[in-house]
């Protein structure tokens, strides 16, 4: 699924506690949103396997929340909110499409990399990819109710992801024809920071 969804669903993660615990909603929020993107700061460097642990960051999470529920700091809240978001994240891909430039081919088999059991865990399709019409929905469905509770700063950030999330759905098949063609212009010593999905060639 595309970043702008992971980013509202890590928001929402965080969002009940401007209800349960104003004092750290602040903190939840940040640390949903900041859990939301982490994974997919792995884009040019072995995406989906270098930042992504579905079962780490699942494992992880269970103390942090029950830490975080006894100790009830901000610091402790976000942790945990981040933690639960980054979790999320990872098992959101293996709901998407597979780790490929047209994920709607239906090429690959890899969605994200278990590292618990040494090996690619298979996409399941639900959302068919990243960009697809169902994942501009789910951000729509996830982002449009944030709107109306989030405060003001966290409101702007999330019209700027609902934005992002339409405008990227639309233009997402052309989008990856046009990859390929500026990878050719990449310079040969940072090539190979280019991920192997956008080439067409061998440098």
């Amino acid at each position: 699924m595309m970043l702008p969804t992971h980013a509202l669903v890590g928001l929402a993660i965080g969002a009940p506690l401007l209800w349960l615990a104003p004092e750290t909603a602040t903190a939840a929020l940040i640390g949903g949103l900041l859990g939301g993107i982490w994974p997919d700061l792995d884009l040019y460097v072995g995406h989906r396997r270098t930042l992504h642990y579905p079962t780490g960051y699942s494992l992880a999470a269970i103390p942090a929340v029950i830490i975080a529920a006894v100790v009830g700091s901000p610091l402790a809240i976000g942790l945990a909110v981040a933690l639960v978001a980054a979790a999320a994240h990872c098992q959101m891909d293996r709901f998407g499409g597979g780790l490929e430039l047209r994920p709607w081919e239906n090429t690959s088999e890899r969605a994200v990399y278990d590292h618990v059991a040494g090996e690619w865990r298979a996409p399941k399709r639900w959302v068919r990819y990243d960009g697809a019409p169902e994942d501009v929905g789910l951000s729509l469905l996830v982002g449009l109710p944030l709107v109306a509770v989030v405060p003001p700063l966290f409101r702007w950030l999330v019209v700027a992801a609902l934005i992002t999330a339409i405008s990227y759905g639309l233009l997402r098949r052309w989008l990856a024809a046009l990859a390929p063609v500026l990878a050719e212009f990449v310079p040969d010593p940072v090539v190979e920071y280019v991920p192997e999905r956008y080439r067409r060639d061998d440098r």
